[in-house]
């Protein structure tokens, strides 16, 4: 279909023309142009481009002309971003642990927040399910308050929608955290706050990602993990493997 205005021509992968008319638009453009007896791609390819401009002024002509023969620089992204970023962990045994299941929250929200920053986009909100041993689920959503790719952020806004959920001993099989509605880091804001708190940790999480970059994504890992011999690490378990051993290895 190729579009001029608000008009629809339609087209076959021949080079005809379908009969689709442009009477049914209610753009200035398409009844300009149907008084004139052009109603499909072919009337108005077989135009000069200077009489289109004189139709429809000097932009407009000139763009439909190059449309109507099929040329177009606008740059078309193959591969556009997602819409959302997940990651998950599956315990080895049903987990009871309140302290572990934070832990895991942790590692999923180092996870997203590296893959977000690494594909220069941010989330404006995050979702969390939870599995149990009886095979029901939980799953909430939370909007965060401004959109963001950082680590710490995520983390605190996961561990929200966990306390919300008020888990007296449940036995939990697995966590999985998502980040959605992405959109480019670009259009990222950061509300001015007198709470410098957030500072250290993000600088602290540039160096770690630089590093990380370079040497791995396992020689850095947050002190949280450090209480365990094996901190986790949500990538590996996406992909069913155990973590490596953590000797060799800095907390941050």
């Amino acid at each position: 279909m190729a579009t001029v205005g608000s008009s629809v021509i339609g087209t076959n992968w021949s080079g005809g023309c379908t009969p689709y008319s442009w009477s049914r638009s209610k753009s200035k453009a398409a009844a300009t142009l149907a008084e004139y007896g052009l109603h499909t791609v072919g009337d108005v390819a077989d135009v000069p481009q200077p009489t289109l401009q004189r139709l429809l002024g000097a932009r407009a002509g000139r763009a439909l002309h190059k449309h109507a023969h099929g040329r177009d620089t606008t740059i078309v992204d193959p591969t556009p971003a997602p819409a959302s970023l997940s990651t998950e962990h599956r315990f080895a045994r049903d987990e009871l642990d309140p302290a572990a299941h934070r832990r895991v929250l942790l590692a999923l929200a180092d996870d997203l927040g590296a893959r977000l920053r690494a594909s220069g986009q941010i989330a404006t909100g995050v979702t969390c399910t939870i599995h149990y041993a009886d095979l029901s689920a939980t799953r909430r959503s939370r909007t965060l308050p401004e959109a963001t790719q950082h680590t710490v952020l995520l983390a605190r806004a996961a561990y929200a929608v966990y306390d919300s959920l008020g888990l007296q001993r449940a036995r939990v099989r697995s966590i999985a955290l998502r980040a959605d509605a992405l959109r480019p880091a670009d259009r990222a804001t950061r509300q001015l706050t007198l709470d410098a708190g957030d500072d250290k940790p993000l600088a602290i999480e540039a160096v770690a990602d630089r590093a990380r970059a370079r040497y791995g994504r396992q020689v850095l890992y947050p002190a949280a993990f450090a209480i365990s011999s094996r901190p986790p690490s949500a990538r590996q378990w996406d992909r069913g493997d155990r973590p490596d051993d953590a000797r060799g290895r800095r907390a941050t």
